[in-house]
């Protein structure tokens, strides 16, 4: 795979993260008390490093329905929230046991298991608290889906429960469709959650967002396959965190499956199926298709 950003996606992918590092920046101040440790690993996980995917699919949905970026910025933060405590978590001894994440130590090594375990849980509250507020938006329909999209995406219909299907196949054997069905929910739910925002915050009723969750779903899968050949392929220089550990743990992915040939022409298909569902959009979902190609092109 080769690293290729256009200009514009750079300078997009550059100015969100920014502004995704200020937001976190406020929000996580110290207090000032015995509580200043806590928020510190927070800090540590949540500010700085990271391709902030996330918060750029919400901002790119939003986009085409011209949302306020301040609107499309506050769900972007809820959904990183979510996000990087899952990072935290996943790097416990008692999941991954990873050292680096994002170029830097692991919070539980940097200060210790218990701070660790309560920054993620931290930072999952902070994710509806953030979105619970009626300041940034008036409506609370808008407020109320969002809260209930971020929650099943997050839960044991989404993100943690393929996380538990991710732990299982250590010791199971999966076929390609439970993988998968795996993956969707381990990766796929949250950038789902992401795209629906878009249309949420555009106020478009469900079923007009379809062709979102077509792109969400393609660009899902897309986007761990990638994962997984960066494991086999990458390096830890540029990925930030150990790889060749899915092999060495027994894990099941695409690679291990398919092989790399075809796990890159089926994450190839899935990015040109997944801008195909944008065929109704103009140049309002260009940053949306930028960040298809990018999934598959990026070294970390």
């Amino acid at each position: 795979m080769t690293n290729v950003v256009s200009i514009s996606l750079k300078a997009a992918m550059e100015g969100l993260a920014t502004e995704v590092d200020t937001a976190f920046d406020q929000l996580l101040t110290l207090p000032g008390d015995l509580r200043d440790r806590l928020y510190a690993a927070m800090r540590h996980a949540a500010i700085g490093g990271g391709k902030r995917i996330r918060p750029l699919l919400v901002r790119a949905a939003a986009n085409l329905y011209h949302v306020d970026p301040a609107a499309s910025l506050r769900a972007g933060l809820a959904v990183e929230c979510v996000h990087v405590y899952s990072l935290i978590h996943d790097d416990l001894p008692c999941m991954d046991d990873d050292d680096m994440r994002r170029g830097k130590p692991t919070v539980h090594k940097l200060y210790d298991e218990a701070t660790a375990v309560l920054a993620g849980d931290s930072l999952h509250a902070l994710a509806f608290e953030i979105l619970a507020e009626p300041e940034w938006n008036p409506d609370p329909f808008v407020r109320a889906e969002l809260t209930a999209e971020l929650a099943r995406a997050s839960g044991p219909a989404g993100m943690a429960g393929g996380q538990v299907m991710d732990i299982e196949a250590e010791t199971e054997t999966f076929d390609l469709s439970t993988t998968t069905r795996m993956q969707q929910l381990k990766t796929g739910a949250l950038i789902g959650f992401c795209l629906e925002a878009g249309g949420i915050l555009g106020k478009v009723p469900p079923e007009g967002r379809r062709p979102l969750r077509g792109f969400a779903r393609d660009i899902g899968l897309a986007f761990q396959i990638a994962d997984d050949l960066l494991d086999v392929e990458g390096e830890a220089a540029n990925t930030g965190k150990a790889v060749g550990k899915d092999a060495e743990a027994g894990k099941a992915t695409f690679i291990g499956l398919v092989g790399v040939d075809r796990a890159k022409q089926q994450a190839q298909m899935l990015v040109d199926q997944a801008i195909g569902q944008l065929a109704s959009f103009g140049a309002e979902a260009d940053l949306l298709r930028a960040i298809a190609r990018y999934v598959i092109s990026r070294d970390r």
